[in-house]
């Protein structure tokens, strides 16, 4: 197979061998189920709860507070859902933003349809949520804001902090999906005062289908799923074991190796941001200069459409995206950059590269090697881009 050059991973992650060795023995001889009561069984169910406490570390919660799910998504939704039916006699409104992941938007507009309203808020030309607008958007009624902890697509850090402070002044429960910066950032969410928090393994290193809700004790929440009494009564369904003992020793690995991690992968996307902007004319990074994912870079490449970067990217066995991964099957133009204010025209070209803890400088000068070339070659065949596109400086967030 030809080398690849995986700079998506944002989207996913490969798969840590020591995750991999973890989870081993659970697709064959570990097979039984956590709920029986041989010994069989309850070994399996120590093991699990062995994982329970690893994913709580990461976060600084307790075990007892960590639900297992299939993924973000449904632990996004378990909690959107769950809080807004738990206090539907309370209020029936929602607070969110315009930049979420559709987990949690789509989740948000499905609540219309039991009468609950919804408020988006705007963000700044860097993706961060108006903390004044939030303040005003404030109701009697409301009864939960969920904001996410970093924007999958530009990388943007919330000051979720600040939020969960102005929503506590009011009574009001705090959601934030950290899907992206579980296992890059230090979390605390006894420090921060969060109520619930989504996370996903194949973030960090881990298996696709398995994923994580921290809910606060004394939080209320209704179920998703009904059935069984497993998690405490708050998921019905066998679990998955073995991406339960893979997210738990990602979650390990992610503990141990975050400073190394951090430090490596910024000077890698450091020299990746450079390179771009030193070699191709007209280039707009989005998000935030400073306050953004050491692992993320977006960027538009003004008079080219990102969907023909990538298919030339791909042809030289690079892999990267147009945005959320989510949503890489859409032509429609990314709800995060119009939201940030950027035109339409610009918006098209955007690209997302995005690192991991096994990229290299290898990919990096892969990429600055082919793209120039590929943005050349794109332009001189698009009606976008004419004489003066050359002449104009680069352009970046801040």
């Amino acid at each position: 197979m030809d080398r690849i050059y995986y700079l998506d991973s944002n989207a996913t992650t490969p798969l840590d061998p020591q995750v991999r060795e973890a989870m081993a023995p659970y697709l064959a001889e570990r097979f039984a189920n956590p709920s029986a009561i041989y010994k069989f069984a309850q070994g399996v169910r120590g093991e699990v709860e062995a994982a329970r406490e690893n994913v709580a570390q990461l976060i600084n919660a307790d075990p007892e507070e960590v639900i297992f799910t299939s993924g973000g998504t449904e632990a996004d939704n378990t909690a959107v859902k769950g809080v807004a039916f738990a206090l539907r006699d309370k209020g029936r409104h929602l607070i969110t933003s315009q930049i979420e992941h559709h987990a949690v938007l789509s989740a948000c507009q499905y609540l219309e349809g039991f009468g609950f309203e919804n408020t988006l808020l705007p963000v700044d030309k860097y993706g961060i949520v108006d903390l004044e607008a939030l303040k005003k958007a404030i109701r009697r009624d409301t009864v939960l804001i969920t904001i996410m902890h970093a924007n999958n697509e530009i990388g943007t850090i919330e000051p979720i902090e600040a939020i969960v402070q102005i929503a506590h002044e009011h009574g009001i429960s705090v959601h934030t999906d950290a899907v992206q910066t579980v296992g890059k950032l230090s979390i605390d969410v006894k420090g921060l005062g969060i109520d619930l928090l989504s996370l996903s393994g194949h973030k960090i290193h881990g298996p696709k289908g398995i994923g994580a809700l921290y809910v606060r004790k004394g939080v209320k929440l209704d179920p998703l799923l009904h059935g069984g009494h497993h998690e405490r009564n708050r998921r019905a369904g066998t679990e998955n074991v073995p991406g339960i003992i893979g997210l738990g020793k990602a979650a390990s690995v992610a503990r141990a190796e975050l400073s190394q991690n951090e430090k490596r992968i910024r000077a890698l996307r450091d020299m990746l941001e450079k390179g771009i902007l030193e070699r191709i004319p007209e280039v707009y990074v989005n998000g935030h200069p400073e306050k953004r994912l050491f692992n993320t870079l977006n960027c538009c490449l003004k008079g080219i459409e990102g969907e023909s970067i990538l298919l030339n990217l791909d042809f030289e066995g690079i892999c990267a995206s147009s945005g959320s991964a989510c949503t890489s099957g859409s032509l429609d133009p990314s709800h995060v950059l119009l939201a940030i204010d950027l035109p339409h025209e610009v918006v098209h070209g955007s690209l997302r590269l995005s690192l991991n803890k096994f990229n290299t400088e290898e990919d990096v000068d892969k990429v600055l090697e082919v793209l120039p070339t590929i943005t050349e070659r794109l332009r001189g065949m698009s009606p976008l881009w004419g004489k003066e596109g050359a002449k104009t400086k680069h352009k970046s967030a801040d």
